[in-house]
C-alpha cells in the first residue's frame, strides 16, 4: 500500500537506481548525490531502485539552466538546498492537514485506499494554488526590481559614498565585487519583532492554546508587514524577521505591529529592533551585521517598544512623524558599547496614529 501511495504522489513507480539516473541525465553519479543531499534526503545505495522518471526529468531541466548559462552547478546545489529547506515544511504540514481531516469526526484511522483516493483528487487542486502563488511573487519582485533598474537610471551613476555611509556601504555602492552566485548585497532595514515572556507563557498553555496564540502573532505579523510593504523573512518560534527598502517603512511596520499586539487580547506584548545599512542577501534569507544588531536590539528592547541603531535612526533624521531618543550604551554579544536609539511616533493631536487600532 505505501509503494501504491508514492506511485500517486511521485507520479510514477521507483524503477531507477543512481547509476540509471545519472546515464538518462547526462549528470555524474557523485552529482546526483549532492543534489539528493542537498534537497533534504539521506544517501541510499548506488543499487537501490528508489529513483522515478520525474527525477530524471528534474536532473535535465537542472542541466539546462546551466546550459543555458543562468546557474551554475554550484548554485544549483544552492538552490535545491533553498528549495529543500522551504518545501519540507510545506510538504510536512500538508500531509498533516490532509491526514487531520481524514480522521476528524471518526475513531478510525483513515485506510491507505481512502488516503491514495483524496491525495490523488487533492493533488491537482495543490499543484494549482502553490504555483499561482508562486508566480504572484516572481512578478511581484520582478516588478519591483524593473523600479529599482529605472530609479537607477534615473540617477545616473554614483560619483561616491552618501552622507554618513561607513566603508562597508561605501565598498557596496563603489561596486564591489558580487558576494556570489543567489546573493547580493544592497542597503535595507531589517526588523526583528518578538513576543515578549512567551517562553514563561508556554509552560501553562495548553497545546491548542499555544497554537491559537502563534496562529495571531503569525498573521497579525504577516498582516502588518505586507501591508506596509516589508517582505518577512522568516518566523523563528516566537520571532519574525522582516526586511524593508527604507527605514521610514520598517519603522512604520514596527509601530504598528506594537499598537496592534497591545490591542490584541490574549496576545503579549511585542518588542522590536531595527538597523539599517548593507545587508547580504541569498536565497530569501539576509546575513550580515545590520541583522545581528537587530537581534540584539530586540534582546534588550522593553516590552511594548521599539529600539533603533544610530544608523537607522540617521536615516529618520528630520522626519516630523518620528520621535527619536538616544540611550545609554549597553553590552551584548559581540558588541561591547552598542548604542540603541528608542522610536516612537508623534501622535497627531485628538487621535492615535493609526486607523487600525
Amino acid at each position: 500500500m505505501r509503494r501504491t501511495v508514492e506511485e500517486v504522489l511521485l507520479g510514477g513507480r521507483r524503477t531507477w537506481t543512481r547509476r540509471d539516473i545519472a546515464e538518462r541525465a547526462g549528470v555524474g553519479a557523485e552529482r546526483t548525490v549532492q543534489i539528493w543531499r542537498a534537497l533534504g534526503f539521506p544517501v541510499v545505495d548506488d543499487d537501490a531502485r528508489v529513483f522515478t522518471d520525474g527525477d530524471v526529468d528534474a536532473l535535465r531541466a537542472g542541466e539546462r539552466l546551466i546550459e543555458a548559462g543562468l546557474i551554475t552547478p554550484e548554485s544549483e546545489t544552492m538552490m535545491a538546498r533553498a528549495l529543500g529547506h522551504h518545501l519540507s515544511r510545506l510538504a510536512e504540514w500538508q500531509v498533516h492537514t490532509l491526514w487531520s481531516w481524514m480522521n476528524r469526526g471518526s475513531g478510525a484511522t483513515p485506510d491507505g485506499g481512502s488516503l491514495i483516493g483524496h491525495a490523488a483528487a487533492l493533488m491537482p487542486e495543490m499543484e494549482l494554488v502553490q504555483r499561482h502563488v508562486w508566480r504572484r511573487h516572481l512578478a511581484a519582485y520582478a516588478e519591483r526590481a524593473l523600479a529599482e533598474t529605472e530609479e537607477h537610471a534615473r540617477a545616473g551613476p554614483v560619483q561616491g559614498p552618501g552622507p554618513g555611509k561607513g566603508a562597508q556601504e561605501d565598498a557596496v555602492v563603489g561596486g564591489a565585487a558580487p558576494p556570489g552566485e543567489g546573493a547580493d548585497i544592497r542597503e535595507l532595514s531589517v526588523g526583528f519583532t518578538d513576543m515578549v515572556g512567551y517562553t514563561r507563557m508556554t509552560r501553562g498553555l495548553a497545546g491548542a492554546e499555544l497554537v491559537r496564540v502563534l496562529d495571531r502573532f503569525e498573521s497579525l505579523t504577516g498582516d502588518v508587514i505586507a501591508d506596509g510593504r516589508g517582505r518577512m523573512v522568516k518566523t523563528i518560534g516566537d520571532e519574525v524577521l522582516f526586511v524593508c527598502e527604507s527605514a521610514s517603512t520598517a519603522a512604520d511596520i514596527a509601530l504598528e505591529l506594537t499598537a496592534r499586539a497591545e490591542a490584541e487580547p490574549g496576545l503579549p506584548q511585542v518588542r522590536t529592533g531595527l538597523a539599517h545599512g548593507a545587508v547580504l542577501s541569498r536565497f530569501g534569507d539576509v546575513y550580515g551585521a545590520v541583522v545581528n544588531i537587530a537581534a540584539r536590539l530586540t534582546a534588550v528592547a522593553r516590552p511594548g517598544t521599539v529600539l533603533t541603531s544610530t544608523a537607522f535612526a540617521g536615516e529618520l533624521a528630520g522626519m516630523a512623524a518620528y520621535e527619536l531618543r538616544v540611550l545609554r550604551a549597553v553590552s551584548v554579544r559581540g558588541y561591547s558599547r552598542l548604542r540603541p536609539v528608542l522610536l516612537r511616533p508623534v501622535q497627531p493631536t485628538g487621535g492615535s496614529r493609526s486607523g487600525k487600532r
